[in-house]
């Protein structure tokens, strides 16, 4: 499900499947190149904590990130660089994010399938500082039927 291009014995490209299907996270990229693309699929209620980006020693100092939703809902939660939390937004399947600058942070409102490219190589925990959320208390975007 996925192909990898190679010519002259170097990656040209990689093709991910449509039909890719597999829980948790998983990194098809290797780390040293200077873009990096992860399939994801958590269950509803899954939280990722909110972080902003790091400088790391690269070409692009800074992360940025592009999701395309593939399946579920996606609550994302935008912060300032001070961490302080501005605003929401609901992203659904075939919606696609670009962030690039700031912090954010996540919330799966259902079972959740998404693409996610940003520029390496990855630094572990030290590419971004993870921080408390102060979410304001009337965000309710849980699971809805249709």
């Amino acid at each position: 499900m996925i192909e990898q291009i190679t010519h002259d014995g170097k990656l040209a490209a990689m093709i991910i499947s449509r039909q890719y299907d597999k829980p948790g996270i998983t990194f098809f990229t290797p780390n040293e190149l200077s873009q990096q693309v992860a399939y994801m699929h958590h269950p509803a209620g899954k939280r990722i904590e909110p972080h902003v980006h790091n400088p790391v020693p690269r070409v692009v100092q800074y992360t940025q990130e592009v999701l395309v939703v593939r399946r579920g809902r996606l609550r994302v939660d935008f912060y300032s660089e001070q961490q302080r939390y501005l605003e929401s937004r609901i992203l659904e399947a075939g919606d696609v994010i670009l962030l690039v600058q700031g912090g954010h942070g996540f919330e799966v409102l259902e079972e959740l399938e998404m693409l996610e490219v940003k520029q390496g190589p990855y630094a572990g925990e030290g590419d971004k500082t993870r921080f408390q959320s102060s979410l304001p208390s009337h965000l309710d975007f849980g699971p809805q039927t249709a």
